[in-house]
C-alpha cells in the first residue's frame, strides 16, 4: 500500500462531532470514516504513513443502516464504518 490514492480510499474523512472532540482531548483518539471492508491493520498503516505519527491502537465500529422516510419516499441510510485511532502521547493530527 504505497499509493497515495489507495491511502485516501482507506481514510475517507474525519468525523468531527462533540463526542469525537472530547475523545481527542481525553485520550488522544481521532475518529475517521473508513470503508466497511477496511481492517485495523490497513487503517493503522495508512494513518502512520499519511500523518507521520505513531498509532497505539485502532478501534472500529460498524453503523447499521437506519430506516428513514420523507413523505411517501422511504429508504435506508447507508451503512458505514468508523475508526477511532489512538495516538502516542504528545502526537497530534491537524484536522482543520
Amino acid at each position: 500500500m504505497t499509493s497515495l490514492d489507495t491511502m485516501y480510499q482507506i481514510i475517507k474523512k474525519p468525523v468531527i462531532t462533540e463526542k469525537a472532540s472530547d475523545d481527542t482531548a481525553k485520550r488522544n483518539a481521532y475518529h475517521f470514516r473508513v470503508p466497511v471492508a477496511a481492517n485495523k491493520i490497513q487503517i493503522r498503516q495508512t494513518i502512520e504513513k499519511l500523518f507521520e505519527v505513531k498509532v497505539i491502537g485502532v478501534n472500529t465500529l460498524n453503523t447499521k443502516p437506519k430506516f428513514r422516510r420523507r413523505g411517501y419516499a422511504a429508504g435506508h441510510t447507508p451503512r458505514w464504518k468508523k475508526a477511532m485511532v489512538t495516538l502516542s502521547e504528545g502526537q497530534t493530527i491537524d484536522l482543520l
